[in-house]
C-alpha cells in the first residue's frame, strides 16, 4: 500500500504529503478532505504534473487507435476492427452517461456520509455498506483504498467486506454499463451482487461476533459508531439551506461535476479498452465451437468459467467486455455472472489488501464464504436463463 494513491487506489507516482497519488485531482481531493491548507500543501505537486502522455488513458487510446487503423486496412485482421465497433456501438451511451453519473456521485456525496454508518456492529451496517457501495464510483482495484481507509477510521471488518463485494458490480457507473452489454438481464447481476454482499455481510458479521475473523474496532459485539457528533440530515439541510442558485454556484457544480467525471474516466477507461480488446480477439479468433464446449451453460462449463476469472487481474469495468462475449458465444448468463462476481471475488490483490490491512483470516474466508454463493447463482441463470 506504500504507492497506493488513497484517494481512488490506483497506482501513485505523484509523493506529496507523505502519500503517493495518480493524479494532482487526487491530490486536490485529499487536502480537501484533510483541511490542508494551499500553503501546506507539495509546490512539487504543481510544478511537476504526471505528463499527459504517459497517462494511461493515453497510451492505451494510442494503442487501441493503432490497432483499429491496422485491422482496418489489413484483410486478416478485419474480423477484429468489426468485433471492436460492434462493442462501441453497443456501449458507448452507457460509458458517457455512467461517467457523469460517476462526476455527479463524486462531487455532492461527501465520504463522511459513508463513514458514518459502517463501523455499527448492527445487521442494518451491513444494508448501509451496501448502499453507500451502490454510490461509489471507484472500479474493483479503486474501490480497495477506499474500504482499506474506512476500516482505519473505525469501520467494522464486515461492513468494509460487504462494502467491497457491493461496490465492483452495484455501483450505478457499472449498473448502466451492465445494462447497455445485457440490457434488462443486467438487473439479475445488479440484484444478485447486492445478495451475495449482503449474505456474505452478515456471515463475517457471525465470524466477527466468534472471533474467527480480525476485526480491530469490534470487542464482543461493542457498537462504536465513527462521526458521532455528524449529522447526515442537518448536513443535508445545511447544504441545501446555503447552496445559492448564482451563475458563479451553478458553474462551479457543473465544473466539479466534470473534473469528477474525468478522473474517473482516466482510472477505469483504460481498463474498459483493455477488455474490448480483448473481447474482440476472442469474437474475432477464438471459434465458437470452443466456447460451447469448454464454457457453454452446463457445470463443467460454470467451473471451467471460474477457474479462467480467478487468476485474471482485470478492473470491473474491464471484465465486462469479456463476460457479454461468453454470453453473446454461449448463451450462459450464469457463466458471465460468474466470470463477473468470481474475478471480484477471488481477486488476488484485493485478498493480499485484506490480509496485510485486517488480517489473514479475514483474507481466507472472502472466497470460501463467496464462491459457493457464485456458483449456486451461476448454476440457477443457467438452468432459468439461459
Amino acid at each position: 500500500m506504500d504507492k497506493i494513491d488513497p484517494i481512488c487506489g490506483m497506482k501513485g507516482t505523484i509523493k506529496a504529503h507523505d502519500q503517493y497519488f495518480c493524479s494532482e485531482y487526487c491530490i486536490k481531493k485529499y487536502e480537501k478532505n484533510h483541511n490542508i491548507k494551499k500553503e501546506k500543501s507539495c509546490p512539487a505537486c504543481a510544478i511537476k504534473p504526471k505528463k499527459w502522455y504517459k497517462e494511461r488513458l493515453f497510451i492505451a487510446g494510442i494503442v487501441v487507435i493503432a490497432l483499429l487503423v491496422v485491422s482496418y486496412f489489413i484483410p486478416l485482421f478485419n474480423d477484429f476492427f468489426y468485433a471492436f465497433i460492434d462493442y462501441l456501438k453497443l456501449i458507448w451511451w452507457a460509458v458517457l452517461l455512467g461517467f457523469f453519473i460517476g462526476g455527479i456521485i463524486d462531487y455532492f456525496i461527501p465520504r463522511e456520509y459513508i463513514e458514518k454508518y459502517l463501523s455499527r456492529h448492527r445487521k442494518r451496517t451491513i444494508v448501509y455498506s451496501i448502499i453507500f457501495g451502490f454510490l461509489m464510483t471507484a472500479c474493483s482495484h479503486g474501490i480497495l483504498a477506499i474500504a482499506m481507509e474506512l476500516y482505519k477510521k473505525g469501520a467494522s471488518t464486515s461492513s468494509v467486506i460487504a462494502f467491497l463485494m457491493a461496490s465492483p458490480w452495484a455501483n450505478l457507473p457499472i449498473t448502466v454499463l451492465l445494462f447497455g452489454f445485457f440490457g434488462f438481464k443486467a438487473a439479475f447481476i445488479i440484484f444478485s451482487a447486492l445478495l451475495v454482499a449482503m449474505i456474505t455481510g452478515l456471515i463475517y458479521q457471525h465470524l466477527e461476533r466468534k472471533g474467527m475473523v480480525e476485526c480491530a474496532h469490534c470487542k464482543l459485539g461493542e457498537d462504536r459508531p465513527v462521526l458521532t457528533d455528524f449529522s447526515i440530515i442537518k448536513d443535508v439541510k445545511r447544504r441545501l439551506k446555503e447552496y445559492k442558485f448564482t451563475r458563479k454556484n451553478n458553474i462551479k457544480a457543473v465544473k466539479g461535476t466534470l473534473q469528477g467525471s474525468l478522473s474517473l474516466t482516466k482510472m477505469v477507461m483504460w481498463w474498459l479498452l483493455m477488455g474490448m480488446i480483448m473481447a474482440s480477439l476472442a469474437r474475432a479468433y477464438i471459434p465458437t465451437h470452443f466456447f460451447i464446449i469448454y464454457m457453454g451453460p452446463t457445470l463443467l462449463g460454470l467451473i471451467i468459467t471460474l477457474l479462467i476469472a480467478i487468476p485474471i487481474e482485470v478492473c470491473s469495468e474491464g471484465s465486462s467486455p469479456l463476460a457479454f462475449e461468453i454470453f453473446n458465444q454461449t448463451g450462459a448468463f450464469g457463466n458471465s455472472f460468474t466470470f463477473l462476481m468470481a474475478g471480484v471475488a477471488t481477486d488476488y490483490t484485493e485478498i493480499g489488501l485484506i490480509w496485510h490491512n485486517i488480517g489473514k483470516k479475514a483474507a481466507l474466508w472472502l472466497p470460501i464464504v463467496t464462491v459457493p454463493q457464485i456458483l449456486i447463482l451461476g448454476y440457477l441463470f443457467n438452468v432459468l436463463l439461459s
